[in-house]
């Protein structure tokens, strides 16, 4: 036959449980503390010891430079810009000249002499043709369709680089884009056909 156990039985093992309880709620406290505290102490070493510094703290980003740029050369880069539409469409530079593996930025100029919304693609093509493996575009608006709302004027840019590999007796790109109108196109009471 099992026993009940005493008063004073139940009583210590209740203080043995608040002990417990009590222990367990401190290491929990500390932990959290510690993990609190890491971040900052983590930081601190790194700057300490050099390590895991993404940017030194007194280079400027102007000043970092892209090791692939191959500086003992230069390429010009002509741009051209044909409609298939009524559209007013042109580069805002006529030519650049880069170095391979430079990243640069230009930017097309497009207007809408509709009074309607029109929805247009353009379509890239280089010269020469072989050039076109070496013309990386980061950014384009030929990626997608444009809408250009009645009158709309908007510019457009073109990021991009030339790969290092293109060959040397290449001197001249010509990047030239056609702009032309897909859709349909509405009638004369403005209504679509």
């Amino acid at each position: 036959m099992l026993e009940e156990p005493s008063k004073q039985g139940r009583s210590g093992v209740k203080k043995l449980n608040g002990t417990m309880l009590g222990k367990l709620l401190v290491i929990a406290v500390v932990m959290f503390g510690f993990g609190y505290a890491l971040v900052p102490i983590y930081k601190q070493i790194c700057e300490l010891t050099g390590v895991n510094i993404l940017t030194p703290k007194d280079i400027s980003i102007k000043e970092i430079s892209n090791s692939q740029i191959d500086k003992s050369r230069e390429v010009t880069i002509e741009f051209d810009a044909n409609t298939q539409g009524p559209w007013r469409f042109r580069p805002t530079v006529p030519s650049i000249k880069v170095h391979p593996g430079e990243m640069t930025q230009v930017v097309y100029e497009v207007v809408n002499k509709q009074s309607y919304k029109m929805d247009a693609q353009a379509i890239p093509s280089y010269a020469p043709q072989q050039a076109a493996q070496y013309f990386k575009k980061m950014e384009c608006f030929c990626f997608k369709q444009q809408t250009l709302e009645a009158n709309e004027a908007r510019q457009m840019p073109v990021v991009f680089y030339i790969d290092p590999k293109l060959p040397k007796d290449v001197k001249t790109i010509t990047l030239s884009y056609t702009f032309f109108e897909v859709g349909v196109k509405p009638n004369v009471t403005g209504k679509g056909v």
